[in-house]
């Protein structure tokens, strides 16, 4: 019997979705023909062992041909999360979360999100980071413990609602 394969759903936002979607519409549609005519403009110039608009260019080239890649491999196997439809309930992705630093009595506000769109400056954090792990299926008031490098963390969830 063949091994299977176990793919890794990449868990979005409506809002992730969108942006991935019209990155790639950019890439494919504005970048390319962008670093197409670099190229091109580059080759008239003649020798291209020396040419460093050339070798620039042609890695802007495989830049863009990477993310257009993974983007679509992230597209792929991409689940949606609808805003709308989350249970706020409890914690989950999709939904933005108010929570209090015991340690420091200072409150916090998260999105919470699949690892695609995570973006901590943003205030958008992974269902896969250490907090995000931790604050999964917990309801409001509850404290959570959360091992970091930098030890042990306590949160109490103050509020959950819609990311809207």
């Amino acid at each position: 019997m063949g091994e299977e394969v176990v793919t890794k759903k990449n868990v979005l936002t409506y809002e992730g979705l969108r942006k991935l979607e019209e990155e790639l519409e950019d890439l494919k549609t504005v970048k390319r023909k962008e670093v197409a005519k670099k190229i091109a403009e580059a080759r008239e110039q003649g020798d291209l062992s020396e040419n460093a608009e050339y070798d620039a260019a042609k890695a802007e080239q495989l830049e863009y041909e990477n993310r257009i890649e993974e983007i679509e491999q992230i597209l792929k196997y991409a689940e949606v999360v609808v805003e709308d439809n989350v249970d706020l309930g409890k914690v989950g992705i999709g939904c933005k979360v108010k929570i209090m630093d015991l340690e420091y009595n200072d409150e916090m506000d998260f999105k919470i999100v699949g690892s695609t769109e995570a973006n901590s400056l943003g205030g958008k954090i992974s269902n896969e980071s250490p907090v995000g792990k931790a604050l999964l299926g917990h309801k409001i008031g509850d404290t959570v413990k959360v091992d970091t490098q930098s030890g042990k963390l306590k949160y109490k969830i103050l509020n959950i609602e819609r990311s809207k």
